[in-house]
């Protein structure tokens, strides 16, 4: 069932709905790896073609690869855990310093701009008066040659004189004009930042006073505290489950003890029983143009092929070691009649029924609340929650002994304690094994 989910990347509706928040979390992280694992060997096939048409290869592209810990497990940060995590507080004083010093550098650059116009504007007419006058002093002299040669010496004497003490003057107020820029930006920082946090304290004074900001900040707490609380109670969880079950000895890799050519058992059952009328919808959902998946094989017909194939030679619904079929297996049923089944019965009641849209199984749980489902993917020649954990069974009766003593779920603690069996006169699994 899974390995048709991922194929088609698409899961339709009704089966969406079956799923627990955990479940759809862990089904949406394996899409995202399966699409990963896809576009890796696109850009694999890619490179090959490139190279056999002598095309230059292309830098190599973007990798994701999950960060992980000592443990060799995906590292999960919750923010606000770590204890170098920096408050709220500390990091809105950050922001304002630095626009506050932006701004101020800004209002700086716009000040030396003007200084300096005014500076080359004063220099330069300085410079154009002293060369009229030189000028003028050479034109009166003209007929004295000799004096006017030495005072032409002395002139340009004068002349660098003036210019080197020019060049002092002007370095001597570029230098005051940058000290003045300088302590002109850090007190309009300090102005600024003052001001932006007198607004910050005005406006969290305001909020503090508002009954829905205070239930508001009230919730989002509450919220981040429980979500930080799932997240290390699943991981707990997790932990814990695969421990029991390596140590019973319960996991699939450890024990396949119904594989190869076992051959098929005949089912003790009663009398086949007339046939009911079982109603399907399997008209196709309405997609968005442009979106094309697999066509989907879940007809009534072909989930019989399929368990008569694949799923008979593995003892699927038998009891542990017997030749009969279990008292909690059920056939082809909806959810609704899984439901009306349970309905009689005290909480911890189940049934595992196969599914009537995908190749797999459901387990139907009865609780205080009402009514829980669990989907069952058997795609590996194994079994295994789709969503809830990941221990693997070698048959549903492994699964179902186990769950009998450990609950499904911590949170829900779902313990398998009275199997529902079926109505008085009837078997809804004899088409499966006719």
């Amino acid at each position: 069932m899974l390995k048709q989910i991922l194929a088609d990347m698409y899961i339709e509706p009704e089966l969406l709905a079956e799923l627990s928040e955990g479940q759809k979390q862990i089904l949406f992280f394996k899409m995202r790896e399966e699409q990963i694992r896809k576009w890796k060997e696109r850009e694999v096939k890619l490179e090959k073609e490139e190279v056999v048409l002598k095309k230059p290869v292309k830098a190599p592209g973007k990798k994701v690869s999950w960060l992980k810990g000592l443990d060799e497990d995906v590292w999960v940060w919750v923010m606000g855990e770590h204890p170098e995590d920096k408050p709220y507080n500390q990091i809105c004083d950050n922001i304002i310093a630095e626009r506050a010093r932006q701004q101020a550098q800004r209002e700086a650059e716009q000040i030396r701009a003007k200084k300096e116009e005014e500076l080359v504007k004063r220099f330069s007419n300085v410079q154009l008066m002293d060369s009229q006058m030189d000028i003028m002093e050479v034109l009166m002299k003209e007929a004295e040659e000799k004096e006017l040669q030495a005072r032409q010496a002395a002139a340009a004497e004068e002349q660098r004189r003036m210019e080197l003490e020019l060049q002092r003057r002007e370095a001597e107020e570029r230098r005051r004009a940058e000290e003045e820029l300088r302590r002109l930006e850090e007190h309009r920082a300090q102005q600024i930042y003052m001001d932006l946090k007198e607004v910050q304290c005005s406006v969290q004074r305001h909020d503090k006073e508002d009954p829905e900001w205070q239930e508001t900040l009230r919730r989002s707490k509450a919220a981040d505290e429980r979500r930080r609380s799932v997240a290390k109670q699943a991981r707990d969880d997790y932990k814990r489950l695969s421990l029991k079950a390596v140590e019973r000895g319960r996991v699939a890799a450890m024990s396949k003890a119904f594989g190869g050519a076992a051959p098929e058992p005949k089912p003790r059952f009663q009398p086949k029983p007339k046939p009911r009328t079982v109603l399907l919808n399997n008209q196709p959902l309405s997609r968005k143009a442009g979106v094309r998946r697999t066509q989907s094989t879940s007809s009534r017909e072909t989930i019989i092929k399929w368990f008569k194939d694949k799923q008979v030679p593995m003892r699927a619904g038998f009891e542990k070691d017997q030749d009969c079929i279990a008292p909690w297996f059920h056939g082809i049923i909806s959810r609704q009649e899984a439901e009306e089944l349970l309905s009689s019965g005290v909480a911890g009641s189940f049934l595992v029924r196969v599914s009537e849209r995908i190749m797999g199984y459901v387990l139907s749980y009865r609780c205080q609340e009402g009514y829980k489902h669990f989907l069952i993917d058997s795609s590996e020649n194994s079994y295994i929650f789709l969503g809830v954990e990941q221990l693997q069974y070698a048959s549903l009766a492994d699964l179902v002994e186990y769950h009998k003593v450990e609950p499904i779920t911590m949170a829900g603690g779902e313990q398998l304690l009275n199997p529902c069996g079926q109505r008085d006169g009837q078997l809804d699994y004899a088409d499966l094994f006719s």
